[in-house]
């Protein structure tokens, strides 16, 4: 009877978290994906009529939406790692609203005047993913949970540029009022989505135990949690910066990367769609590796093959004479595979495995402002040093240096990871053995 019982609980169990999956991580990955239609859409136009000053338009509409976006992303440092969970929903429904808004002024302002309200878009949207994140981190299925979330981060890239073109050539909307259009049709969505996942319930006792409470970070904490960890963080934040730069210009500019009118407009979304579900394959399969540590050193392992094959393809594209799809199909799985990991699971990982007491939000949001401050950099460089750059070689050779960066930077911080946690572990040994010597001796004196 007890074993029946027994049976019938963990059914029960297994079948709300399969349900709770469902809600959080459907609700997660569909809001961010119409963040991405608030966001992204103009990227699918090229905006070849237009200049700024007798400068190249479209770089100047994309630098000043990362410009918004990382000035929002610093502010985000100390505004998510202090925002509590009653004030999540009111924060996602100013940022929609602003943002709508502001593709309604960029619909309105004539050239090259609408370029500051891609600035405003940017600014009200960068800490969107952190506040989303913060919803579902500190779960034992967050593993789960996250790689949902960063589905939604793939997928949606290249979803948005295909919409973006066909409301362009069929819906013959031009490429100033496309995003406003595409944008009002997310934002009640969106809005629904932040509804739903306001009513998640809070982590339970099981949660607590097996990932850690999540708290607040004052500023005090945030400066102390870093100097704690300032050479591993350091390391881990240089290379996202190169990561997060050869991803943005992937993005933004991979019409210019790829001729895309020999494509179906759909082709970004079918080329994303196969790399999510691989992605969602692999990270879902971390769910099962208890181990914080173990579930780190596997990450470690999947990022620097990744990145090793980045740097392999992007130098070798002519030698292996890959077709610009298959060119693309390796690319963005090694890039987001790197991408993600740091975007989703991996630091959600690393405060459980050494009990830190944080959130996820800070490193992230900390991540992000100094990545699209490296693409700010980048993009202002190029624009007055090479104006007329060729956008396949050079996105070629920045993604095969940045791959050997970065796969030296994730060895060194595996071998410092794994002798920080013995020194750690050691001395709670230490501790506990010194606790139960003096227990015993208390014993022996009474």
């Amino acid at each position: 009877m007890n074993h029946f019982l027994q049976i019938n609980e963990t059914t029960r169990k297994r079948f709300s978290d399969f349900l709770f999956i469902l809600w959080a991580g459907g609700a997660a990955l569909l809001s961010y994906s119409l963040v991405y239609a608030l966001r992204k859409p103009f990227t699918a136009a090229s905006f070849e009529n237009a200049e700024f000053f007798d400068l190249d338009y479209k770089v100047v509409v994309t630098i000043s939406q990362i410009l918004g976006y990382v000035i929002s992303k610093f502010i985000g440092i100390k505004l998510i790692s202090e925002l509590r969970a009653e004030e999540r929903f009111r924060f996602i429904l100013t940022s929609v609203l602003l943002a709508e808004a502001s593709l309604i002024l960029f619909g309105l302002l004539s050239t090259p005047f609408n370029v500051a309200a891609m600035f405003l878009n940017g600014l009200s949207l960068g800490c969107m993913w952190g506040v989303i994140f913060s919803f579902i981190e500190g779960r034992r299925v967050t593993d789960i949970l996250a790689s949902l979330l960063g589905v939604s981060m793939v997928v949606s890239s290249g979803t948005a540029k295909s919409v973006g073109l066909y409301v362009m050539n069929h819906l013959h909307v031009s490429e100033f009022w496309m995003p406003a259009l595409i944008g009002a049709v997310a934002l009640p969505l969106l809005l629904l989505l932040g509804w739903a996942l306001n009513r998640l319930p809070k982590p339970t006792k099981e949660d607590i135990a097996m990932k850690s409470e999540r708290e607040t970070l004052n500023g005090r904490q945030r400066k102390e949690l870093f100097k704690s960890y300032m050479p591993f963080l350091s390391m881990l934040f240089v290379a996202n910066i190169a990561i997060v730069v050869l991803r943005d210009i992937k993005e933004d500019f991979l019409v210019n990367i790829i001729d895309v009118s020999a494509y179906s407009p759909w082709l970004f979304a079918q080329v994303d769609s196969i790399v999510t579900l691989i992605i969602l394959g692999i990270f879902g399969l971390m769910v099962f590796v208890k181990d914080n540590l173990k579930a780190l050193s596997v990450l470690f392992g999947l990022i620097m093959i990744g990145m090793v094959t980045m740097s392999v393809v992007s130098f070798g594209q002519q030698q292996f004479r890959l077709s610009p799809i298959v060119w693309l199909f390796i690319q963005s799985l090694c890039l987001y595979i790197t991408y993600l990991t740091f975007q989703t699971i991996f630091f959600d990982r690393f405060i459980a495995c050494f009990k830190i007491r944080g959130n996820v939000g800070f490193f992230i949001v900390t991540t992000d402002f100094l990545g699209y401050t490296g693409t700010v950099v980048v993009l202002v460089l190029k624009e007055f040093f090479n104006p007329n750059i060729d956008w396949a070689l050079f996105y070629n050779q920045l993604a095969g240096y940045v791959g050997i960066f970065c796969c030296i930077t994730f060895a060194c911080s595996f071998v410092y990871l794994h002798q920080r946690f013995r020194k750690e572990t050691g001395v709670t040994a230490a501790r506990e053995e010194t606790l139960e010597a003096v227990s015993q001796n208390a014993i022996t004196v009474a």
